[in-house]
């Protein structure tokens, strides 16, 4: 059941996620995949400030908007609070360097699957 509940979510944060991209702002600037991204941010935030200080709110409730709307919105507000949570736990080498691995090796990620994708050609 809990797939059920966090596939349901996912797709409510696609669809939040392709809606953005629809918006007519074009630029050089990956201005909506940015603000995808804060929002993102925000709206986990919310969510576990909410959610996560109710004791009365069920785990399916977390999973639905957290694990399955965030998640399927934008993974990267979960790298977002995943960071904040190890510097607010004053866990600052640990959270630079989460942040700084992160983006590296996501880039280098990139790199390695488009060189990949053309040996297959």
């Amino acid at each position: 059941m809990e797939f059920v509940i966090v596939a349901l979510g996912g797709a409510v944060g696609a669809m939040g996620r392709y809606a953005i991209s629809l918006l007519p702002l074009k630029t050089s600037f990956p201005i909506l995949t940015l603000l995808t991204n804060v929002i993102g941010a925000v709206l986990i935030g919310f969510i576990v400030g909410v959610i996560g200080n109710n004791n009365e709110a069920s785990p399916n409730t977390m999973l639905f908007w957290k694990t399955g709307v965030c998640g399927g919105f934008t993974t990267f507000s979960t790298f977002s609070l995943e960071a904040f949570d190890l510097f607010e736990n004053k866990s600052y080498l640990l959270g630079g360097a989460y942040v700084f691995l992160s983006v590296a090796c996501c880039l280098a990620g990139i790199f390695l699957g488009k060189k990949l994708s053309i040996l297959l050609h």
